[in-house]
């Protein structure tokens, strides 16, 4: 499956897909340097989130596509170096409107959750 949307997007900083099919993707993060958010090298949850609503955003894959609302939380700190593996699920579908649950794991432990509330427009956000 091609990916259709967010195309602009870098992938240092948002994650690489790794797995894309319909209503579903998996997106890799690799931590960086850049992320860390003090001396100890905690990764600033942004970029996590970022990566998540890329994998989100993925799972859709319509151009058009915009998020509305999220529900997170973060469960356990990120350091960098860490890989941190994304899966995204459309879990409902309505019209333009999708729910997306959304897990990040560092291995294998769950560090990131959500819902993500998405919407496919007719046209760009940003007009024609």
């Amino acid at each position: 499956m091609t990916l259709n949307t967010h195309l602009q997007l870098d992938s240092k900083l948002n994650g690489n897909i790794i797995q894309l099919k319909k209503d579903y993707a998996k997106v890799s993060l690799q931590t960086l340097d850049i992320m860390k958010a003090d001396k100890k090298g905690l990764v600033h949850g942004g970029f996590i989130f970022c990566a998540s609503d890329y994998a989100a955003m993925a799972c859709i894959n319509d151009p058009f596509v915009v998020l509305a609302k999220s529900n997170t939380k973060f469960l356990s700190p990120v350091k960098v170096g860490d890989v941190v593996i994304i899966e995204a699920q459309v879990v409902d579908s309505q019209g333009i409107k999708a729910t997306v649950e959304v897990n990040a794991f560092v291995d294998e432990e769950l560090v990131f959750k959500g819902e993500f509330f998405t919407a496919t427009l007719k046209h760009h956000v940003l007009g024609k």
